[in-house]
């Protein structure tokens, strides 16, 4: 049961520069964080808050498609997502202006193509993080059958 209204909890430590790492009580993982090598002071290689929005947008995407495709029943293969973010100024300010989500389903099942294409985009309408931000969405799903090798 998920508490009516869960809190989650992330800390940024702050390193040099412009890099921190950031971390949570309940994660045993921590990320380093710092501004995206686009801007003044920017470091090459590291996770940006840019890269984590786009992140974040599909990875809630990926499991609000994996929790209804298993609640449907739906078999499937593999699904990988590629996501872009476009950086753009709206009323002179920087903000994600688009995002771009290209989910690839693979199914061995023809006959439910039609099924995982309808479930591809409940899962997009569903997603909780893409309804709490306010970029346009693209949405470009791709269902691909392949038989088992």
């Amino acid at each position: 049961m998920i508490p009516e209204e869960p809190l989650y909890e992330v800390e940024i430590h702050w390193n040099e520069g412009r890099r921190g790492t950031m971390s949570s009580p309940k994660l045993s993982q921590n990320i380093e964080v710092a501004t995206p090598p686009e801007f003044p002071g920017g470091v090459e290689g590291i996770w940006s808050p840019e890269h984590l929005f786009v992140a974040s947008v599909s990875s809630c995407f990926m499991t609000t498609f994996t929790a209804i495709a298993e609640n449907s029943k739906l078999n499937f293969d593999k699904l990988e997502i590629k996501a872009f973010g476009r950086l753009g100024k709206q009323e002179g300010k920087f903000m994600m202006t688009e995002i771009i989500l290209r989910p690839k389903l693979v199914i061995t099942d023809e006959q439910y193509a039609e099924k995982a294409n309808r479930i591809l985009e409940k899962a997009e309408t569903a997603c909780l993080i893409s309804r709490s931000v306010k970029s346009k969405f693209i949405f470009e799903p791709e269902v691909v059958i392949a038989a088992y090798s």
